[in-house]
């Protein structure tokens, strides 16, 4: 990674882990938080918000979508999803669909531990048959 790169990073992890905590999570008590680097470099960030009338929830990843969305942006570059625990927290199935309606094939997933580790994939790799991913596939 280069300086830029992991600056960037350290950007979307604070940012995540900031919002994580404010995350309304009093049935599963499993905060998460999510940030969003979009096309326009800007970043947005939310955490998960539970409700008694599951599934009525919302995922963090969801939020952030959101947030980028209301901020005039379409196209995830990176996202970044913060774990409460010492485990990877790979998006859930739909949100897996709901990033893949605003990233490509190349667009960086990055999987956050509490402890600040790292693992970063391609999301063509995270879901490698999304419905309607063929929009975005490189050419």
């Amino acid at each position: 990674m280069t300086n830029s790169s992991d600056k960037i990073h350290q950007q979307l992890l604070q940012l995540a882990t900031q919002a994580q905590k404010n995350a309304h999570a009093p049935y599963s008590n499993f905060k998460v938080g999510a940030a969003i680097l979009d096309e326009n470099n800007q970043q947005h960030a939310s955490c998960n918000v539970e409700n008694a009338a599951y599934p009525l929830g919302q995922c963090a990843e969801a939020g952030a979508i959101s947030a980028m969305i209301s901020s005039g942006n379409t196209q995830i570059k990176q996202i970044l999803i913060v774990s409460p625990n010492d485990n990877f927290c790979p998006p859930c199935g739909g949100c897996r669909q709901k990033i893949a309606e605003f990233a490509n094939d190349q667009t960086q997933v990055h999987l956050a531990k509490s402890n600040g580790e790292v693992k970063s994939v391609h999301f063509k790799d995270l879901l490698p048959l999304a419905f309607g991913f063929d929009k975005n596939e490189s050419t």
